[in-house]
């Protein structure tokens, strides 16, 4: 904690304010979506296909609209993003509260999805933006504020949800209304680096659909999203298959979110500086990303509580998820700086958004086959071939970013080495504590 405080205090004001940013923006969020599909099912007494839609509509606002988000906050500047998502949200957690229709529910369920698309890319170019050559450092405790908003969010919201589900989202539009009254106050204006000429947005998107590099690293990262979402998907159907008997698996699941948490708050400081010093970004994206793939490995000798119990199958996804986090805590911060390196400092936020937008289809795709084997094979009684497969995918994200790296495609060419942003206030340069440096 010592650590990550000293880390903290090493950045400046905006670096800091984005930080404690996101955790809220987490504690918000996560205190009411995981209670959503319950309330809409429940007291709304809504159908299990409109439960769908509106979980659906809202997913696809957020993640089919990132492109539009970060092209907006490299046009407009990057805290006219934050603070009109944070907005945005309190409208839609405010609507949730107040009406039962399923037309407005969709409403407020678009409402919460586009403003996660608006403030999202514009917080991690800001981020970048500010830290500068510290990108990596500046991600690594990003991160951790980030995980400890997930892990705190659900106990804030199972709380709240057993007085009333309205009371929860009510308390989440609050969060969001604070958010934005303090993003307003406490955070400079920010701007990306003014280009030579003026492009339309359609030629931008072209640049960067053009940027053979970038691509191909976003499309070889849809594995890791892919592996790294299975916390929430088929792990939780294995540890049900565990318990067994119709028994609830409320513990053993939120085990699984409680470790997860619990590494990337404990370990990703460690974990960066670690990977940082002996490798670098490149090489520590094939190494992070081949943890991720081995953590499926003790399902794969456990796949059933048949094997050698049910104490033993539960300690193997545990395990499994503990691993699954120290892949993503390692991954995480080299990856958020390789889409800045490969942007070449030039349309930053729009670089993110068009790389979410790409896992974010992957993730549905991924999401959707992981559903059909999972059903599949365990019908079948061949529940270990599930996660050879999910290692597969890994083993294939591996191999690919093992290519990219030896082939120099994570690096820029000098010609596009990154510019410098231009602040609208003057910014302080942070002190050097650490070792760990981004590096192209």
């Amino acid at each position: 904690m010592t650590a990550l405080v000293a880390q903290f205090r090493s950045f400046d004001r905006p670096a800091q304010v984005l930080m404690v940013n996101q955790f809220s923006i987490n504690i918000g969020f996560y205190m009411l979506m995981p209670y959503l599909a319950g309330y809409l099912a429940g007291p709304l007494g809504l159908a299990a296909w409109a439960v769908g839609l509106v979980l659906g509509v809202r997913n696809f606002s957020q993640q089919g609209m990132f492109l539009v988000g970060g092209t907006l906050a490299d046009r407009l500047g990057y805290k006219p993003l934050i603070v009109a998502g944070c907005l945005l949200r309190v409208a839609g957690f405010g609507l949730l509260a107040a009406v039962e229709s399923l037309p407005a529910i969709l409403i407020a369920s678009v409402a919460t999805g586009f403003a996660g698309a608006l403030f999202n890319p514009a917080v991690r170019a800001y981020l970048a933006a500010d830290a500068g050559a510290r990108r990596v450092e500046a991600f690594a405790v990003f991160n951790v504020f980030y995980q400890a908003g997930i892990l705190l969010g659900p106990l804030v919201g199972l709380a709240l949800t057993t007085l009333d589900f309205r009371v929860t989202a009510l308390a989440a539009a609050a969060v969001f209304a604070v958010l934005t009254v303090v993003q307003i106050w406490a955070l400079p204006a920010h701007r990306a680096a003014p280009s030579a000429e003026k492009t339309s947005v359609l030629e931008d998107w072209r640049v960067i659909a053009a940027n053979r590099p970038f691509v191909l690293f976003a499309v070889a990262m849809i594995g890791s999203y892919v592996l790294s979402f299975q916390v929430y998907l088929a792990l939780p159907l294995q540890a049900a298959q565990i318990v067994g008997g119709g028994r609830s698996d409320t513990v053993l699941v939120t085990s699984l979110f409680v470790v997860s948490g619990i590494v990337a708050i404990a370990g990703q400081l460690r974990i960066t500086s670690w990977f940082a010093r002996r490798w670098g970004s490149g090489r520590s994206l094939v190494i992070g990303m081949l943890i991720m793939a081995s953590a499926f490995v003790p399902l794969v000798l456990v796949p059933s509580p048949e094997v050698l119990g049910g104490a033993v199958a539960a300690g193997a996804l545990i395990l499994t998820a503990a691993l699954l986090a120290v892949g993503t805590a390692a991954v995480f911060p080299f990856e958020m700086d390789t889409v800045v390196a490969l942007a070449g400092g030039r349309l930053v936020a729009t670089h993110y958004g068009f790389y979410n937008t790409i896992v974010g289809i992957g993730i549905l795709v991924g999401n959707l086959g992981t559903g059909v084997v999972f059903g599949w094979l365990s019908g079948a009684g061949l529940g270990s071939l599930i996660w050879v497969a999910l290692a597969g995918v890994g083993v294939l994200c591996v191999a690919a970013l093992f290519v990219l790296d030896r082939s120099g495609r994570l690096r820029p060419p000098p010609e596009h080495a990154p510019a410098a942003a231009q602040p609208d206030t003057e910014d302080t340069d942070p002190a050097d504590i650490g070792e760990v440096r981004a590096r192209s």
